[in-house]
């Protein structure tokens, strides 16, 4: 029986990987900080949730001792440099470290579109350099079996994305957006959990990095649109959407960064999208691994008229309600 060792398995994608892995009768371990988040993780029967800090390479590298796969799929979204460097950086560098020391050398790194590990430093944001760094972390490390997974923003049934673009339109008239242009190529979380099933599976994904994307390409503004719409807001022509210029922009995310919760952008996301978030079409993608990407259109609609309320909206309202 293989044993798997899920870093972030308590995270959005985390979730579906776990899942997936339930027929294959592995041994899978989660690592968290935080149990309360992994109570849904106790219905797999072969899953252990161990409470302990990721972060501390003494701890994580006693916990990794006699697993044969090292799942990454840790990551945030939201940050400053320092925050960005420990977890996108420092991190896959203790990981690394880990497996040198415990002589386990599969690993599978969820990373992020548009990251660059020969040119790190040329990304627009804190949050793709350190992405870039992170990557290079990794492939200087000449022990492991590596294979890197580069998601575009990813939508699914408990997503930050679609879901709050849906519970903005509930809440206001109209949706002034920074950004608005920046195409996107968004992909379903259940195809990003195949693709590392896949890559799992087979070996010959070693050595390889994939640009996982679905195949609509949308701007940020079709995508808040399409948010509206699919959740029947206004009789399901959606709110208008108004362009925001940059200088514009910036004030809106740094206002949002503001706001309680987590932010619905930020400033570092802004820059972020000063180049669009496509597949380069210079590496393979989820064709390669056999799964035909399913699209925005297809997938939404099952959820997003559901009313779902992320905690930050419900913030939002609680504020709004102390005014």
């Amino acid at each position: 029986m293989k044993k798997i060792l899920i870093l972030g398995g308590t995270g959005f994608v985390g979730r579906h990987v776990c899942e997936k892995l339930d027929p294959l009768q592995w041994h899978v371990t989660v690592p968290t900080r935080r149990p309360d988040k992994a109570q849904h993780l106790l219905l797999h029967p072969l899953l252990d949730v161990v409470v302990m800090d990721v972060h501390n390479e003494a701890a994580l590298t006693q916990l990794m001792a006699g697993h044969d796969v090292v799942l990454s799929l840790v990551a945030q979204l939201h940050g400053n440099e320092a925050s960005f460097n420990r977890l996108h950086v420092e991190l896959p560098q203790k990981i690394a470290h880990a497996c040198r020391a415990t002589g386990v050398n599969r690993l599978i790194h969820i990373s992020a579109l548009g990251a660059d590990n020969q040119h790190p430093d040329a990304a627009p944001s804190i949050y793709l350099r350190s992405k870039g760094r992170g990557e290079a972390v990794l492939k200087q490390a000449q022990h492991l079996a590596l294979t890197l997974l580069r998601p575009s923003v990813m939508f699914g049934a408990e997503d930050k994305f679609l879901n709050r673009f849906a519970q903005l339109q509930r809440l206001f008239p109209l949706i002034p957006l920074a950004g608005a242009d920046t195409r996107f190529q968004p992909v379903w979380v259940e195809d990003v959990a195949q693709a590392v099933l896949h890559c799992l599976l087979d070996n010959s994904s070693v050595g390889q990095t994939y640009e996982l994307c679905g195949p609509d390409v949308l701007t940020l503004k079709q995508l808040v649109q399409l948010a509206g719409r699919l959740s029947g807001i206004r009789g399901g022509k959606g709110r208008p959407v108004i362009s925001l210029p940059r200088a514009l922009g910036k004030i809106q995310a740094g206002l949002l960064e503001l706001a309680p919760g987590e932010p619905l952008m930020s400033r570092d996301n802004l820059d972020s999208m000063q180049i669009d978030n496509v597949a380069s079409g210079k590496l393979p993608g989820l064709a390669a691994l056999g799964i035909q990407a399913g699209s925005v259109s297809g997938i939404a609609p099952n959820y997003l008229g559901n009313g779902m309320a992320s905690d930050h909206l419900r913030d939002l309202r609680r504020h709004a309600g102390r005014r």
